[in-house]
């Protein structure tokens, strides 16, 4: 996995996090709700990122 990817992710999963931090302070459920989507959305291409990392490494050797 390249370097942006891993950045890209991170910052998807921080933005997500700051959206349901923002949501939770204001009582907005839809702002909380969209920021654990986006943390979800961003985990879940770690994941697959993660799956490809392991299958390189597996036929490297």
């Amino acid at each position: 996995m390249g370097i942006g990817d891993k950045i890209k992710n991170a910052a998807e999963e921080a933005k997500g996090k700051a959206k349901e931090a923002f949501g939770d302070a204001t009582d907005d459920n839809s702002l909380q709700a969209e920021g654990q989507v986006d943390q979800a959305k961003a985990n879940t291409k770690q994941a697959g990122e993660n799956v490809k990392d392991a299958w390189k490494d597996t036929t490297r050797d």
